[in-house]
């Protein structure tokens, strides 16, 4: 393994990243930021290894890596079934309901396919998406493609704005491989994932959330902004997409793609923090590759995490290697019965 490559470098920086976000964003979920201020002043550091996000990303990145990168809702829900104790475990109560519920069916009820009717929104799916960025490093469209597919298990039907998130955080990850991307064509590639007729409505509010950012133009009046318009932008219950998603896009925008402003404005805004700032955080991360963290939070991240994220970004690259090997082998074929004067 090429430790020295872009691909690696990028990769590292995106899990770490995630996961870091998610860890310092922790003690901030649920609260509003002026709780946070009252209690915490800021917060820019973190003592633990995040939540229930990290342990769904990781459940997300074993499928991929069992599939060569080709996992779907199928393949997501079997490692749900064989890593069970993962999800009901020591973290079991920092899962959100839809999360317990859907994997309660999977085992004693229905199938992958209709596991998600009837659940809540949330950023479940979202949250942790960022591996299928990874083994759709540059190739947005097909990161988008997957995404959906994934998040059906958690999302569908009347919460599919869901999977339009989920959608979006991929992309932006994917296209943050490419080593000519910017903050702006980031964002600009995951508006372009969802579904133009059916995301509507996550595209509306994506657009406005981030006008109200370049109107502020900076952090402070951003969230003092948005929180002056809670009626509009916030929901019942704090991790639905359609609020963490735009709010994400926009910190990562007011950070100018800053690893460390991104997950520390993400803990700092409150409401679903460690969502917001795990999401934020990968998507940094895979702009930045791991030389963009700092070092002193990439040993003290890798000290308290169970998972080893070097070997997990190894065994992911392989992934991505053997799927875009075996899409090139297709478009060979493909042109091969083209005929040469096609």
């Amino acid at each position: 393994m090429n430790t020295n490559s872009t691909f690696y470098q990028k990769t590292v920086g995106c899990l770490v990243g995630g996961l870091i976000g998610d860890a310092i964003g922790t003690p901030t979920e649920g609260m509003d930021y002026e709780q946070i201020e009252a209690r915490f002043g800021w917060v820019d550091d973190f003592d633990c290894d995040g939540t229930d996000d990290t342990v769904m990303k990781v459940l997300l990145a074993e499928a991929l890596i069992r599939t060569d990168g080709e996992a779907n809702y199928d393949d997501w829900a079997q490692v749900w079934l064989d890593q069970w104790h993962d999800i009901f475990g020591d973290k079991v109560g920092k899962f959100f309901q839809s999360v317990l519920h859907t994997a309660a069916k999977l085992k004693h009820h229905g199938t992958p396919r209709m596991a998600a009717l009837g659940n809540m929104p949330s950023s479940s799916s979202a949250m942790c998406i960022s591996p299928i960025g990874i083994v759709n490093a540059c190739n947005p469209q097909a990161a988008a493609n997957q995404a959906y597919s994934v998040a059906s298990l958690i999302h569908t039907h009347d919460v599919s704005f869901c999977q339009d998130g989920a959608a979006a955080m991929a992309t932006a990850v994917s296209h943050a491989f490419d080593p000519s991307a910017t903050v702006g064509s980031i964002l600009e590639t995951a508006v372009q994932a969802i579904t133009p007729i059916s995301g509507q409505e996550m595209l509306g509010l994506i657009d406005e959330v981030l006008n109200i950012a370049e109107q502020a133009g900076e952090y402070a009046q951003f969230r003092a902004d948005i929180y002056a318009q809670r009626d509009r932008f916030f929901r019942p219950l704090i991790c639905d997409s359609r609020e963490t998603i735009p709010i994400t896009l926009a910190i990562f925008k007011l950070a100018d793609g800053d690893f460390e402003k991104t997950v520390t404005y993400g803990a700092n805004f409150g409401r679903d923090a460690d969502t917001i700032a795990t999401m934020g955080g990968a998507i940094a991360g895979a702009y930045q590759g791991i030389n963009g963290i700092r070092s002193d939070w990439v040993t003290k991240a890798n000290d308290l995490t169970q998972v080893n994220q070097a070997e997990l970004a190894e065994k992911l690259i392989v992934a991505a290697k053997k799927k875009f090997d075996t899409q090139t082998k297709s478009r060979e074929t493909f042109r091969s019965i083209l005929g040469r004067d096609s």
